[in-house]
């Protein structure tokens, strides 16, 4: 039978096991060419390290400095991505209203834009001349080309990420045990508390470690809102950028140290599925 040809019966959906895996073996070959696409430039640039310089070149001064800076930095936006991007998914996810379809057009527009867009309408809101940017520069507060631009950048463009990884989780779980807690007596934030989010921590979790694999790959509009000054702006991208031109070398060890550390941080938000136990 065709079935027979396309799939083993013996196989199961993670590789494993018993079960119908529903993989038709003509899909293989688009899989693996895909699978180049990405592996491949990522191999162009590892026959280009300079392995003799690599730890020198890893470990300069202004290296160090935006290694740290990045890490800082995403770590403080992803907790800016939390504060927001949670309540902001259990409203699109739990509560229909009115422009409801507008305002999810808008938290997810960050993930379509040129980052450079967002970095100019950063500008302009927080800005001296920008919307805010006034009436916090008379209340001696001046937050464009500063770190904390940097976090505001970085959390503008990684926000989305958190919501649609915990909206989809919500939708996916439903309410029905959340209606059970709220019929024995459970106030609403308790059942926040003790029902909900231990109900969709692995969707959290998955949003919060894409928001900060998202904010430490940042680089458009970090440079256009906050610059690039050693120590309180220069991020890793944007050190790479500069390297690219002055020390190739160094560039390409870095762009290694960058991806390293993005592969080791997004693997955190994938496990393998556990073997289920046979009855």
């Amino acid at each position: 039978m065709r079935a027979s040809r396309d799939a083993s019966p013996n196989a199961s959906p993670d590789g494993g096991g018993h079960g119908y895996s529903g993989v038709p073996r003509w899909l293989y070959l688009p899989a693996a060419v895909g699978a180049l696409f990405v592996m491949l430039p990522l191999v162009a640039m590892l026959a280009k390290v300079n392995w003799g310089q690599f730890i020198p070149l890893v470990t300069s001064a202004a290296s160090l400095d935006a290694l740290g800076l990045s890490l800082r930095t995403s770590a403080a936006s992803t907790v800016v991505c939390l504060v927001f991007g949670v309540p902001l998914a259990m409203v699109l996810a739990r509560r229909p209203f009115r422009g409801q379809r507008l305002l999810r057009a808008f938290v997810l527009l960050p993930l379509v834009l040129p980052p450079v867009v967002g970095g100019i309408a950063l500008l302009y809101t927080f800005g001296r001349q920008g919307l805010l940017g006034k009436t916090l520069e008379l209340a001696g507060i001046q937050i464009a080309f500063s770190t904390t631009a940097v976090v505001l950048a970085q959390a503008f463009v990684a926000l989305p990420f958190l919501v649609v990884s915990l909206e989809g989780a919500l939708r996916t779980a439903g309410n029905r045990y959340e209606t059970v807690a709220a019929t024995l007596g459970a106030g609403p934030t308790t059942v926040l508390r003790r029902v909900t989010l231990p109900l969709v921590m692995p969707g959290l979790a998955s949003g919060a470690v894409l928001s900060f694999a998202r904010s430490l790959g940042e680089f458009g509009a970090t440079l256009t809102f906050a610059g690039s000054l050693q120590g309180v702006t220069r991020t890793l991208p944007l050190e790479i950028y500069l390297q690219r031109e002055a020390d190739a070398d160094a560039a390409v060890a870095l762009s290694l140290l960058l991806v390293a550390v993005a592969v080791a941080v997004v693997g955190l938000s994938y496990r393998k599925p556990g073997r289920q136990v046979a009855a």
